[in-house]
């Protein structure tokens, strides 16, 4: 059977209308913007920023954030195209499928489900850290034991928030969608207290240097599995600070930025995805860089990066803490609780939809893409999915988890990036409402430095990635290969010229 059968725009849109599987078109503009905003604010600034600083960038975090934004900028410029011209749920996974084949539309999706689903779990976990912060003292205290999955035995709080998102995302996205816009607005709040009164206690002299003097890694490392891949492959000691560092810190503030993604996964629920969807991309991915720079300048001038603890789930509220405004500390802690949840929602949003439109394909049980008669949403796959991400919030620490969702990410935007420049030469006849600007300069752009990024990770995320990776091949051979409705057309055409040709012979 052909491994590189590509399934036709058209095919894919006709298919978002079959009766049973057809998604409802309720989101606007603002809604995908909104959706964009809520979901990229969230761990990434509430809790890596303060890691970073202090193990890899210094105060040059900014700068981290500014290379890991510009990765995404040229990434999404791919993402605006592909998803305007072809508006159908799946996001990357299904651009693949209309260029580069159904194995590597295989590995888009299984790799998405890694981004998505641990990106999901980690916001849970970051969730419930500010949880038990906040609710420290109180008679809704968490118990070290059931608190995290490092120092005790399971995360509840983790678990239980993944399970009452499941719930709100199987009653409808439009509710998600409004659930959405009020959180954001109070997340957005937050963010500009934090600029507007750290402002006032930034000291200059916590900015030099800049970019601190690059020195040996901590002794007591495992290794190629916690060195960077770059180093381990160039025979390069391992280091921290200096430019590596600022590098090696982009590769880890990534994580800040996922999301912008998750709009394209809502094209086939967008009233008008031809203008709607390039909006929604790139001005949500356009409002949280900003954001995030005016953020990290502010907590790394408030207190000095080497008093940063790098273990601190809450670092935003600990630097307002360090200047004597405990009441701004509790203030970030309450919004940051409040809007990690949202974030757990879009995120396991974009899993549903990609998983939605595997199962479509046949590349996963068609049962996974039923959709619920009264809400319009894929409620099993909803299910299943919420389910998996409050085992793994609950059972695996928050460490392990950035990493993973970092690679994941980065694997799809090099191949979103190849993908429009060959659906460009094969299908240069197809309606493009948006096209992104010097192409093929911006594809390179893109590939070269999503794959620098990767390189920059640590080997034991390369292993667990690549162990991934291996386990989807597993099951796309096993299940997909053979299942997928293209294959069963193969398999009719090829029975139908079998029979014809025996009825001719008689």
């Amino acid at each position: 059977m052909d491994l590189m059968r590509t399934k036709s725009v058209e095919q894919s849109i006709a298919e978002t209308d079959e009766p049973g599987r057809r998604l409802k078109k309720t989101l606007g503009a603002l809604d995908l913007m909104v959706f964009g905003v809520g979901v990229i604010i969230g761990a990434g600034i509430f809790v890596v920023t303060g890691t970073v600083a202090r193990t890899n960038s210094g105060p040059a975090i900014t700068l981290s954030f500014a290379i890991a934004g510009l990765a995404c900028g040229l990434a999404a410029l791919c993402y605006a195209e592909f998803a305007s011209t072809v508006p159908v749920a799946g996001s990357a996974y299904t651009f693949s499928y209309a260029t580069l084949g159904e194995l590597v539309a295989w590995i888009i999706g299984w790799d998405l489900a890694l981004e998505f689903t641990i990106g999901a779990a980690a916001l849970a976990t970051s969730f419930s850290g500010y949880f038990q912060e906040v609710f420290a003292g109180t008679f809704l205290e968490v118990p070290t034991s059931l608190g995290s999955a490092a120092d005790g035995v399971v995360d509840l709080p983790a678990m239980i928030i993944a399970l009452l998102v499941t719930g709100a995302l199987i009653v409808g996205i439009k509710f998600s969608s409004r659930l959405n816009q009020v959180v954001v607005a109070i997340k957005l709040l937050v963010i500009a207290a934090v600029i507007v009164f750290g402002v006032s206690h930034i000291d200059t002299d916590n900015y030099s240097p800049f970019i601190p003097k690059s020195q040996p890694a901590p002794e007591g490392g495992g290794g190629f599995l916690d060195n960077t891949l770059i180093s381990t492959l160039l025979g390069i000691d391992p280091a921290v600070y200096g430019l590596a560092g600022v590098i090696a810190g982009a590769s880890i503030v990534f994580f800040a930025f996922l999301g912008f993604d998750i709009v394209a996964t809502t094209a086939e629920e967008t009233r008008n995805p031809q203008r709607d969807i390039p909006r929604g991309i790139l001005g949500s991915l356009a409002v949280v860089t900003l954001l995030y720079i005016a953020v990290s300048l502010v907590v790394t001038g408030m207190q000095p990066y080497t008093e940063i603890d790098e273990n601190d789930a809450a670092p935003l509220a600990s630097a307002f803490d360090a200047v004597g405004m405990e009441w701004m500390g509790r203030l970030i802690s309450i919004g940051a609780c409040i809007g990690l949840i949202v974030v757990v929602m879009i995120l396991m949003l974009g899993q549903t939809r990609v998983a939605f439109a595997m199962a479509r394909d046949g590349l996963l049980p068609p049962s996974l893409a039923k959709v619920h008669p009264r809400f319009g949403t894929p409620h099993v796959i909803t299910a299943v999915t919420g389910v998996a991400v409050a085992l793994i919030g609950g059972f695996v620490d928050l460490g392990t988890l950035v990493n993973l969702v970092s690679i994941g990410a980065l694997f799809a935007f090099v191949l979103v990036s190849i993908g429009v420049v060959v659906l460009r030469r094969q299908r240069p006849d197809l309606e493009r409402s948006f096209r992104t600007p010097a192409v093929y300069v911006v594809s390179v752009a893109s590939v070269l430095l999503c794959v620098y990024l990767m390189l920059n990770l640590t080997g034991g995320t390369w292993v667990r990635f690549l162990a991934w990776m291996a386990l989807g091949l597993v099951v796309y051979f096993a299940y997909g290969r053979t299942h997928s409705r293209l294959a069963l057309q193969q398999t009719d055409r090829h029975e139908g010229q079998g029979t014809g040709q025996e009825t001719v012979s008689g």
